[in-house]
């Protein structure tokens, strides 16, 4: 990543804009009542788009998909579906997700960042594969800086080619929240317990197993600090491709909806590469774990909607944008009351005084 390239993400802080924003928001409350926290996240559009009237055009929720080495050693096998099934439910309206983004009007695509096998084309899968899956963390790099840089780049064509200007990211694939966990403990310097721990009905066994791995691929790649580092040593290669992804979007000032770990870590990398990223991002959740409670503690925000879902990453990008969009609404679809006289039409045989605005 290039200073120059770096540059291009402006920080949406704009004192002057804010104001008139909430300015904005504010005269429709007065009128019609607090809409709560669709007030902020108004605010918060007019901001990444730097407009008094923030407007959407063809959103992506992007599910980007790779398989991870670490699986090998019995963890991380979400549902008990290989990747490149889970991929190919995904293309075929098989998952809530896929049915949730066509009814919200948002265009799915499953991006192949480094699925084991080989997919068959279709209409909404990008290939992209970076390689096919990353080894075993607790025993190697995940992939090599090169690999890493490669992912990194290949997300930022990617964004770089998008006709719109929102990007919702969420990941896909077995060990796919394992290795983002292993990135969070190191980059907030907590224990990786803290964000694998799913909730209290996890069973004992099973975290003793994922810890032990866990705790082993950590050994290994102790000294790795740097975010290509990091990548390299625990993958995969969905978060490279998501990383180069979202620090284009933010140049582009479009709204980046992060879902699930995976995501989360992506974004933590990727401020580190350039820190005003985070400027651009509105956080979901599709399920309740509790490491992801911890991931989103590392940005001090919380999830859109809380349902209490345990569903694929995505599902909670699909179910907020209406949310979003109507936030956006408030600015730019409400009209505003004319300050005119108002005239009350008296019912007959009733004078009712004429009120003044």
């Amino acid at each position: 990543m290039t200073v120059a390239q770096q540059s291009l993400i402006s920080p949406t802080a704009n004192p002057e804009l804010e104001k008139a924003l909430r300015d904005r928001v504010d005269r429709r409350s007065a009128i019609a009542g607090g809409l709560g926290e669709l007030e902020p996240l108004a605010v918060r559009l007019g901001l990444v788009q730097n407009s008094l009237t923030p407007r959407f055009r063809d959103p992506v929720l992007a599910l980007f998909a790779a398989d991870h080495g670490i699986v090998v050693d019995g963890v991380g096998a979400q549902w008990g579906r290989a990747t490149k099934d889970q991929v190919q439910m995904a293309l075929h309206a098989q998952l809530p997700v896929s049915v949730f983004a066509r009814l919200q009007g948002l265009h799915l695509t499953v991006v192949d960042c480094g699925v084991a096998d080989n997919l068959p084309p279709h209409a909404r899968l990008l290939a992209r594969k970076v390689a096919h899956g990353t080894r075993n963390a607790r025993t190697a790099l995940a992939m090599s800086v090169e690999q890493a840089h490669a992912g990194v780049r290949v997300g930022m064509e990617i964004a770089d080619n998008l006709p719109g200007n929102v990007l919702a990211c969420a990941a896909m694939g077995q060990g796919s929240a394992e290795c983002a966990a292993l990135v969070l403990s190191r980059l907030a310097e907590q224990p990786v317990r803290d964000f694998v721990v799913s909730g209290p009905t996890m069973r004992q066994d099973d975290l003793i197993h994922l810890l032990d791995v866990l705790h082993g691929a950590q050994a290994r790649h102790r000294e790795a600090k740097d975010p290509m580092d990091l990548l390299a040593a625990f993958g995969g290669h969905e978060l490279a491709v998501m990383v180069g992804a979202m620090l284009v979007a933010a140049s582009k000032r479009s709204l980046i909806i992060v879902d699930g770990i995976a995501a989360c870590a992506a974004l933590k990398l990727a401020s580190l590469i350039c820190a005003p990223v985070t400027d651009y991002a509105v956080f979901c959740r599709s399920h309740v774990h509790r490491g992801l409670d911890e991931a989103l503690a590392l940005f001090h925000a919380s999830a859109l909607l809380e349902l209490g879902m345990d569903s694929a990453d995505g599902t909670g990008a699909a179910l907020a944008w209406p949310m979003i969009r109507s936030a956006a609404a408030l600015l730019t679809d409400l009209h505003e009351v004319a300050e005119a006289r108002l005239a009350i039409r008296p019912e007959p045989g009733v004078v009712v005084p004429t009120l003044n605005a």
